[in-house]
């Protein structure tokens, strides 16, 4: 069956990580997504490593599957006419170029609009294309130092910390993607496009979540908590006699449960640790009585106690034990393809499941340049001639 987004059109101008990870999502549900990017490097993800395989980053690989890539140079206007002509017909355009930067290249919202009014065209920035700061250079781990993210990570009374992974980046896809559903609904019913203003720091500022709310409402700065929880206890990793797992222990039945099965009925029935407020409130008498506990059995054990209780606890996995993890298995979270130079590669699978037009892998993420000709043919009808004249200039 077609997917979600069959016949849906995107045309991507980024690179780095937010913006191919919102077209990637948008090709994993059926859109088809063609990748501009500079004939000499590309996006410069491409370098990014190691590991490389098959002359590929593990970067450019996570997040640019259902892709075809084509290379032009922005620089010559007969570059920028070719994507003038692809965005004639094509339903949404990403883009994260500096602010004004696709402006100077004739390719600005206004310049599309006039040309292809049901474009939707989907900006992706470190601030925004308002305030003060409009004009920035974003990237992922600058956000999450002034965004407040490396405020409230790490171990309370250590140095601040950033997220392991690109998360405001992830954040900002994810944003992106939601935002270009809805205007596609939108253009349903007013036959219009429209711009989409998205930007980092703005996605780092929503991921606050509860703690930005517990600001808001409390006028209180939060703290590092380290792997613990500002309003939930106990709710972190402890160490175990072997190795460290989490308890997430969320409401007072699951704590009551826990101390009849750990056979430390005392501390359910201690009047301290009654409610979760109260558990909160006395966390530095209630968390080193906890940590004294967990020390006498292994991991192992603690899970299966847990479990049979049907109290909320997992173990802290490295990246192997996740990728074979049965769940993960279940779940088609590691998907292999074929690759035009490394043969084959595998990649983390998506967590669309749709179950009428599910998510395909239909593409793997492309060579630089791997489909110019073919879609300089097929969508704008140019012949060999035409195509060695632009290569021979080095238009593409």
């Amino acid at each position: 069956m077609a997917g979600a987004l069959d016949g849906v059109r995107v045309l991507e101008l980024s690179r780095h990580l937010a913006g191919p990870y919102c077209a990637m999502m948008l090709g994993d549900l059926g859109a088809e997504v063609i990748k501009v990017e500079h004939p000499d490097a590309g996006d410069e993800t491409r370098q990014w490593g190691p590991p490389f395989v098959g002359g590929e980053s593990a970067y450019f690989l996570c997040c640019n599957r259902n892709k075809k890539s084509i290379t032009l140079n922005l620089k010559d206007r007969r570059a920028a006419a070719i994507v003038q002509d692809l965005a004639r017909n094509s339903d949404v355009l990403i883009e994260n170029f500096r602010i004004g930067g696709a402006d100077q290249l004739g390719l600005g919202y206004t310049e599309l609009k006039d040309i292809n009014p049901r474009l939707i065209y989907c900006s992706i920035s470190g601030f925004g294309h308002t305030g003060p700061d409009r004009e920035l250079a974003g990237y992922d781990s600058l956000i999450q130092g002034r965004g407040g993210f490396m405020s409230i990570t790490g171990e309370r009374g250590g140095a601040p910390m950033k997220v392991g992974v690109a998360i405001v980046d992830v954040a900002a896809a994810l944003f992106a993607c939601n935002a270009i559903l809805a205007a596609l609904y939108a253009r349903e019913r007013s036959g219009e496009g429209q711009h989409l203003d998205i930007s980092l720091f703005d996605s780092q500022i929503a991921l606050l979540a509860n703690v930005g709310s517990s600001y808001l409402c409390s006028g209180e700065v939060p703290l590092r908590w380290g792997n613990a929880h500002a309003s939930i206890v106990p709710y972190q990793a402890f160490q175990a006699a072997d190795d460290f797992f989490t308890l997430a222990i969320g409401n007072d039945g699951q704590w009551q449960r826990f101390c009849e099965a750990a056979d430390v009925s005392a501390l359910g029935k201690d009047a301290r640790f009654a409610s979760n407020p109260q558990r909160v409130a006395q966390r530095n008498v209630l968390i080193p009585m906890l940590d004294d506990l967990f020390r006498r059995r292994t991991v192992a054990e603690w899970l299966q106690l847990c479990a049979d209780a049907d109290v909320p606890a997992g173990p802290v996995n490295t990246l192997d034990s996740v990728f074979a993890d049965p769940q993960a298995a279940a779940r088609e979270m590691t998907v292999e393809m074929p690759h035009p130079s490394a043969g084959s590669v595998k990649l983390a699978g998506t967590p669309f499941k749709l179950s009428m037009t599910p998510a395909e892998m239909r593409l793997a993420p492309p060579t630089l340049g791997q489909h110019t000709a073919e879609v300089l043919k097929e969508k704008l009808g140019l012949d060999d001639d035409a195509i060695t004249e632009l290569c021979r200039d080095e238009v593409v």
